[in-house]
């Protein structure tokens, strides 16, 4: 592709903000070379890395870049036998470190969302832990070489700090003494040319022995090594020089490890580099708001909400533009300042970011193409060296097209065939177009000539467009529109400026009829397509509308199913689980039953059947609804009397009903009596019965039950729930033959206590009772001897 084409669209502005993003000065350079793709899959493999990109830096934020740093050269050098300095050493080792950290995060980030295409760039990333900490162990932080980089070295520096500290207490108690201090400037111990001096008077430089090393600029002090410690600073230099010897012997170990791993450490740099440059990339979608293109390389390109991106994003506006479908050219007519120049630029620079792995301002659903050129003919070149007109420029440049273009190819082309005599300017563009078109390129192109929108209307595949112009407030929306030829307006404009009504009418007198009613048809267009559009617009409102209360009523409709499933898979489950229970129990009972009828023959007593039918009916689950009382249940309750057969409703068992006292009915179950509730009867039979109907007394037989129980809890329970409890209690024990029975009433007031044993004392099964010894309860139990 043509370099000239980056510059007439502003390419390199592009790649500087991309380069910006970067953190590493390797991404930037990488920001800075880039080039757009000419192979399909390869830019759709650049944009899904960008992508990648884009979903981790706004999940997960910018990756570690820290430490990176280009080594490319201290690497090369090492490699070629080179020795390397600390601080080339030091950023040898943070880049290995900054490597294997950025190839951890990313390998994280794949865990939790796929991100392939990065993944097996960070899979490349060698790991050089050994020569990392190799590194380390010798360099310090701030670039010096460690005493513990050798035992030499170690001991070296020991020495050497010794030597200072004795030469520093023997210069220092020199200056200290009253006959020395006299002839010193300064009381103070410097330093020049390694060595160790103090600064004496010039008028003392005779009294004073010893080397001079050094002046000051007025001559005043001349910087005196003493004799005293001449040796002691020749002995430190030697010192100085075996460490000089040591640390470059660290350095070649510490460069020949790095020359070792240079090819390896090379190839990290470059998929460093890249990395920084992919997420450069992403970082410049969020900034730009950019989305991601699909591509294709059949000349298709659609672009929805196009922005340049060069424009301040609160004043440019969107671009609405298809090419390469039903139409492969486009000419767009207008008056100048409208905007068919920054038109073109935003097709043709969106193109090329698109071809460059770029997302691009534009909202979704965009398409573009991977063109193998995209050529421009874009504003004047006119230059006064090369004796070239404005007319000539354009054409040199276009013919360069001409040659160089291809099916595949993007033309753009603004102002074609201006410059020169409208007759034959018009007629040279009109072709110009007609080759291109013919050659199926892809072509947009703008003019001034009317004769082009004839031609626009006229060829297939060929389409007329225009820049919107607001004849109330004379100036351009810079909106395209395609499908409508564009106005000159020039009569409006001048009427609204207050040009004479005179001048305007034999002006349109002037113009040809033919052209007169072109400009009226274009203005009916016009009219209609503002009318079509407020239509459509307002369709849409609708339509989003009704989308929005689709959705809503669907999230709804989605909720209260959820709701309705939850709560049916609870109900399943607790029905679940109490059928189960209840099946358990009734399976005990069940067998309960059967043992019984085996130990007592075939008849089962009266007694037992009522017990494990009691416990059967405490096996039914209980339902979560309170039932209702039924009118019909309470007006059989009133109209129950003496003799009735009734359903005790509470127990399930049938009875007969002995006599009423008011809430309350003595009723006979089997052989036993009770007093029950009036509400908790039910009659089953209206027939009065005269006599209740018993089983005889005979039949019953006293035999202990080791199931039945020899104690009874009333703790909790009202005087009269704990006296019917009691009576059943009795009754029970004694059919079970039991010879004593314990009834915990607890302590408390002392009122359910003295009803309990009132009540026994007038009971005709009871022998005696008494309250509970030390081990029993004591007063909160009552122990009764059965008769």
């Amino acid at each position: 592709m043509n370099d000239k084409i980056f510059e007439i669209l502003q390419y390199a502005s592009i790649t500087n903000a991309l380069a910006e993003q970067a953190q590493t000065s390797l991404g930037k350079e990488a920001a800075r070379a880039l080039k757009p793709g000419s192979d399909l899959e390869s830019v759709q493999r650049l944009l899904q890395a960008t992508q990648e990109a884009f979903d981790v830096d706004r999940l997960k934020g910018s990756p570690p870049f820290g430490g990176i740093v280009d080594i490319r050269p201290a690497v090369q050098r090492a490699r070629i036998g080179g020795m390397l300095n600390p601080h080339e050493l030091l950023g040898i080792a943070t880049t290995l470190y900054g490597a294997r950290r950025l190839r951890r995060f990313i390998q994280t980030m794949h865990e939790d969302h796929p991100v392939e295409l990065l993944d097996g760039l960070a899979e490349q990333i060698s790991e050089q832990r050994d020569l990392e900490k190799l590194i380390n162990s010798c360099i310090g932080d701030s670039a010096e070489v460690l005493d513990s980089a050798s035992p030499t070295l170690a001991a070296v520096r020991r020495e050497l700090r010794g030597g200072e500290s004795r030469i520093r207490e023997k210069l220092e108690s020199m200056i200290r003494s009253s006959s020395v201090s006299k002839m010193l400037q300064d009381q103070l111990i410097t330093i020049r040319g390694d060595r160790f001096v103090i600064p004496v008077k010039s008028e003392y430089r005779s009294h004073f022995g010893g080397i001079v090393h050094d002046q000051s600029s007025s001559g005043a002090t001349m910087f005196i090594e003493p004799e005293a410690i001449v040796t002691m600073n020749n002995k430190l230099r030697e010192t100085k020089l075996r460490e000089t010897r040591e640390v470059e012997i660290i350095l070649q170990k510490l460069t020949a490890a790095v020359g070792e791993q240079a090819e390896l450490i090379a190839y990290d740099v470059s998929v460093l580099a890249q990395l920084d440059f992919i997420f450069a990339k992403g970082r410049l979608a969020h900034r730009m708001k950019a989305s991601q293109p699909a591509m294709n390389d059949r000349g298709y390109l659609k672009l929805r909400k196009g922005r340049h991106p060069l424009i301040d994003e609160k004043i440019v506006v969107p671009l609405d533009v298809e090419l390469g479908g039903e139409f492969s050219s486009i000419i767009v007519t207008g008056p100048n300042t409208g905007g068919k120049t920054v038109t073109l630029k935003t097709i043709g620079l969106l193109s090329l970011m698109a071809m460059s792995g770029l997302f691009v301002p534009a909202e979704d659903g965009c398409e573009l193409c991977v063109f193998d050129g995209i050529y421009a003919d874009i504003g004047d070149e006119q230059s006064i060296e090369q004796s070239l007109s404005t007319f000539s420029s354009h054409m040199t440049n276009i013919i360069r097209i001409l040659k160089d273009m291809t099916p595949k190819s993007l033309v753009l082309l603004d102002e074609v065939g201006a410059g020169t005599d409208p007759a034959e300017g018009s007629a040279l563009a009109i072709a110009i177009l007609e080759y291109i078109h013919k050659f199926d390129c892809r072509m947009v192109a703008t003019t001034h000539y009317s004769e082009l929108k004839a031609y626009a209307y006229e060829r297939e595949g060929v389409i007329n467009a225009s820049m919107e112009f607001d004849v109330a407030t004379l100036s351009p929306t810079y909106r395209l529109l395609v499908g409508v030829p564009g106005r000159s307006n020039a009569f409006a404009i001048a009427e609204r400026l207050g040009l004479p009504g005179s001048i305007l009418s034999f002006a349109r007198g002037e113009v040809k009829e033919e052209d007169l009613r072109v400009e009226n048809m274009i203005s009916a267009l016009e009219e209609n397509r503002l009318g079509a559009e407020a239509e459509r617009e307002e369709a849409e409102r609708l339509r989003r509308e009704m989308e929005e209360l689709r959705s809503r009523h669907e999230r709804e409709l989605d909720k209260l199913e959820a709701q309705r499933d939850a709560r049916l898979e609870k109900a399943e489950n607790e029905a679940r689980d109490i059928i189960a229970k209840a099946r358990k129990e009734a399976d005990e009972v069940v067998s309960e039953l059967r043992r019984l009828a085996m130990e007592e023959g075939a008849s089962v007593k009266e007694h037992k059947l009522i017990a494990a039918r009691r416990q059967l009916d405490q096996a039914e689950p209980e339902t979560r609804l309170k039932k209702t009382k039924k009118p019909a249940a309470a007006k059989s309750a009133q109209q129950i009397g003496p003799g009735d057969e009734v359903v005790l409703t509470n127990l399930g068992q049938r009875g007969h009903v002995i006599e009423l006292d008011g809430k309350e009915a003595l009723v006979q179950v089997g052989i036993m009596k009770m007093k029950v509730a009036k509400d908790s009867l039910e009659r089953v039979q209206t027939a009065p019965v005269t006599a209740p109907k018993q089983k005889p007394v005979t039949s019953v037989k006293r035999t202990k039950d080791d199931s039945t129980r020899s104690e009874l809890d009333l703790r909790g329970a009202n005087l009269e729930e704990a006296l019917m409890d009691t009576d059943r209690f009795i009754d029970e024990a004694f059919l079970a033959n039991l010879g004593q029975i314990y009834i915990i009433h607890g302590k408390g007031t002392g009122i359910l206590r003295t009803g309990i044993q009132e009540h026994l004392r007038r009971h005709k099964l009871i022998k005696s009772y008494r309250l509970g010894n030390y081990g029993e309860g004591g007063n909160g139990v009552t122990v009764a001897e059965l008769k």
